[in-house]
């Protein structure tokens, strides 16, 4: 075979196979063919099929909402009808409410024509009351001789006299009130004062007697011709006294430190026994030292004991002066500090300045220690002094004022008077009170021992409680409470105190049986 055979062979074959391939496609798009056509008849079947569905369904659609709309149609129908018979109804009652207001009206109306009728009756009434009124009144004012206007200020004077009177009752009432309250009050502002400061008594007092270890001692206190005892009194200012009272000598002099710093140097000269003009000289030198020291620190100790600050060291040595003085039995010194005491507890309560106060308290008596140097009360005097050393214009005026002297300035000025007189008159604070306390508190054992049926009474509290004892056979329960009462109001009768009194029966039933 030549190569043109294979040339041949080959586009046989190739011929053959695209005579294949060719028959091949045609038979495959044969059978897509057919198989289209049966996809289609199919399809055609199903939507025919749908079709018939929907038609059927949009049927069924149709039927129902035709039926819901008739339903719907119908219940309208009904509202409507129902709408209109309620509108219907309002509507006649309505028309009966404007015949009911049509009738209202014309009876108002008729009304206020009968209203205007009887008006005019009245008026004509009235006009015929008034017209007999007058003549009444013409003839009245004919027989009493008055005009309207002049008996209308006589009933006026009437009634204002009335009122003035009755105004004055309840004006006298109210004072008698006040004044009762302001008594209460005053009287437990100066019971609480004297219990809080809790005080001692005062009886310390500042004698000229000085005791010696034997009577051998008053000679040679006298010395050779009395030279010693003359050398003491030219050096201390003051008149010793030699009698005949046993183991003592007397020191008399109107200045209280004078007084003191010869007591003290007579003592020193006792118990040393060195007595001559030389030594007297020297132990009173050093004496004068002693007592300034000692008159200093207890004017410190009372500004500070008071809480009174910024005093002058002069008023200071000055107040402490007030250690070797006593009134009636009470020193002063400690007068001075209770009365400063007192005022600031009255103060507080008050709602007065308690430092001013205090500082009038402490230094009101201060004209004490120096009103045997210059002329005038003691009040004025230390006013004059404290003032000199810058002291406030408020507590100058209550040191002046406290024995009225002078004019009060200041509320505190009234308070410092109070205190001085509560830490003077208190029980135990001088001896001539001491024995008023005493009789005062007798007395009032003695009013309740007076009623029936009191066993015993027992005055306690300084006087301000009275404990009393019945017989219980005698008095019962009941008689109990009516018996206080009855003491309490004769105590109130008969007596005079500060304060109140608190009255205390006891009632008790006491049974004692043996056994055998």
């Amino acid at each position: 075979m030549g190569f043109e055979g294979i040339i041949l062979a080959v586009i046989t074959a190739i011929a053959g196979a695209g005579a294949g391939v060719w028959w091949g496609r045609k038979s495959l798009l044969e059978r897509q063919q057919q198989e289209g056509q049966s996809a289609i008849v199919k399809a055609s079947n199903d939507a025919k099929a749908i079709l018939d569905k929907s038609e059927a369904e949009a049927k069924t659609a149709v039927a129902n909402a035709e039926r819901e709309a008739q339903s719907r149609l119908e219940e309208a129908d009904a509202k409507i009808t129902r709408r209109r018979r309620e509108m219907d109804d309002e509507d006649e009652r309505i028309q009966r409410r404007r015949n009911e207001l049509d009738k209202r009206l014309e009876r108002l109306e008729q009304r206020e024509q009968n209203q205007n009728k009887r008006q005019s009756r009245l008026d004509k009434k009235e006009n015929e009351i008034n017209k007999a009124e007058e003549e009444k009144i013409e003839k009245l004012q004919v027989i009493a001789q008055m005009t309207i206007d002049e008996a209308r200020q006589e009933l006026l004077d009437a009634i204002e006299l009335d009122a003035r009177n009755d105004m004055a009752r309840i004006i006298r009432q109210v004072e008698a009130e006040a004044r009762e309250t302001a008594d209460n009050r005053a009287r437990s502002l100066i019971a609480m004062a004297i219990q809080r400061l809790a005080s001692e008594q005062v009886s310390e007092v500042s004698v000229s007697i000085v005791p010696l270890p034997s009577d051998d001692m008053k000679g040679r206190i006298i010395g050779r011709n009395g030279r010693n005892i003359r050398s003491f009194e030219i050096a201390t200012g003051v008149d010793v006294v030699v009698d005949d009272t046993p183991e003592a000598i007397t020191i008399s002099s109107f200045d209280p430190v004078r007084r003191e710093v010869a007591k003290r140097t007579m003592a020193k000269l006792v118990t040393d026994g060195r007595i001559h003009p030389a030594r007297i000289e020297k132990l009173v030198e050093d004496t004068r030292a002693e007592v300034d020291q000692i008159t200093r620190e207890e004017g410190e100790r009372a500004a500070y004991e008071t809480g009174v600050h910024g005093l002058n060291m002069e008023v200071i040595k000055l107040l402490g002066q007030l250690k070797f003085r006593s009134s009636y039995g009470q020193n002063q010194h400690a007068h001075a500090i209770e009365t400063a005491h007192i005022a600031g507890m009255i103060a507080m309560e008050l709602g007065a300045n308690v430092d001013i106060a205090k500082a009038g308290g402490l230094l009101h008596d201060i004209g004490k220690a120096i009103d045997h140097n210059v002329e005038g009360t003691h009040a004025l005097i230390g006013a004059d002094f404290i003032k000199r050393y810058g002291a406030h214009k408020d507590v100058v005026n209550c040191v002046a004022a406290h024995h009225h002297e002078v004019e009060k300035e200041c509320v505190e000025a009234y308070i410092v008077e109070a205190a001085d007189a509560i830490s003077g008159a208190r029980p135990g604070a001088r001896r001539e009170s001491l024995d008023s306390y005493i009789r005062r508190v007798k007395q009032l054992e003695e009013i309740s021992n007076s009623f029936e049926g009191v066993e015993q009474s027992y005055a306690l509290q300084a006087g301000r409680e009275v404990r009393i004892i019945v017989r219980p056979e005698v008095v019962d329960d009941y008689s109990a409470i009516q018996l206080a009462r009855d003491i309490a109001k004769r105590i109130e009768e008969d007596m005079q105190y500060p304060g109140q009194i608190k009255v205390h029966v006891i009632r008790e039933t006491r049974r004692v049986e043996y056994a055998r």
